[in-house]
């Protein structure tokens, strides 16, 4: 095999708390992972050299920045293939669907599926285990989207235990503006100390009590957000994902998604998904231990 086309879906996160904030910075989460039938699309093709190749060039992001890149560079250095007579490379193409810094975690859904595909292209026999721990030192989140499945989360968003979650339709709104998450985390109002609960009571609890610690700072400093929030609600309960930012509500049927996404205004993205439990790229990949 040279080539391959896989998805790189959008998450959710249909709930988010916020337990302390650990020593380097990084914060304590517990959340709640689930995937979108929406995406990215990425297309890889096999190089005879060792170069990494990727267009197009996204706007304000420096190639070496680039998630895609760094998570093929990273292969490489991990298992030898950059250099001498084993040298291995991709040509990749985006098509970018998804909004940058959306809260629907699209960098790192692009490293994840480009770990898995460049796994299968290059022939390097690696365990999804040792894929997700290659994920987490470029992202926190690569490593859902690595392992593929929804998905309970603790720690910085690494610890994960899958769960299987209801599979509505959703509508995604992005209000064209960009969140800095590090304004979010950095913010001396958000809430950090949210009591930790079990995977068991969340799920138990179910959808009408879970929450975004992030969503009442986010609303404060991006009135933007705030009026998207405001407005999705009138159709559903409405919220943010991640830092944002993206807002979502839940509907039972498409036509119901279909009949919100004809109201939303000018000067917003949105569009409908259905939530899935198994990733898309698994999805499309077929089972993982067909491919090492």
């Amino acid at each position: 095999m040279s080539e391959l086309t896989l998805p790189a879906p959008a998450k959710l996160n249909r709930l988010l708390h916020i337990t302390g904030r650990r020593a380097d910075g990084y914060h304590e989460l517990q959340t709640l992972f689930q995937f979108l039938e929406h995406g990215d699309i990425l297309h890889f093709q096999r190089r005879d050299d060792d170069r990494i190749r990727l267009t197009p060039a996204l706007d304000g992001v420096a190639e070496r920045d680039n998630l895609i890149v760094r998570a093929a560079r990273l292969l490489q250095d991990e298992t030898g293939c950059r250099h001498g007579g084993d040298r291995r490379g991709i040509d990749i193409t985006l098509d970018k669907r998804l909004p940058l810094g959306g809260g629907l975690g699209g960098g790192s859904s692009n490293a994840a599926t480009t770990l898995l595909a460049l796994n299968c292209l290059w022939q390097l026999g690696l365990s999804l285990d040792h894929l997700a721990a290659l994920g987490l030192r470029l992202g926190a989140d690569v490593p859902v989207f690595v392992q593929g499945h929804a998905a309970w989360a603790e720690g910085i968003g690494e610890r994960l235990t899958p769960v299987a979650l209801d599979s509505p339709w959703f509508v995604v709104v992005h209000p064209n503006v960009t969140v800095a998450t590090a304004s979010v985390f950095g913010a001396a109002q958000l809430t950090r100390d949210t009591p930790p609960i079990s995977m068991a009571r969340a799920l138990q609890e179910g959808f009408d009590a879970w929450r975004n610690d992030c969503e009442p700072t986010v609303r404060r400093l991006y009135p933007a957000v705030a009026e998207a929030l405001d407005w999705l609600s009138e159709f559903a309960p409405a919220r943010l994902t991640g830092t944002g930012a993206c807002v979502f509500c839940q509907v039972a049927h498409e036509h119901e998604a279909s009949r919100i996404l004809q109201r939303v205004g000018e000067g917003w993205q949105a569009f409908k998904a259905r939530g899935c439990n198994v990733s898309p790229l698994h999805q499309a990949l077929g089972p993982y231990d067909q491919l090492a």
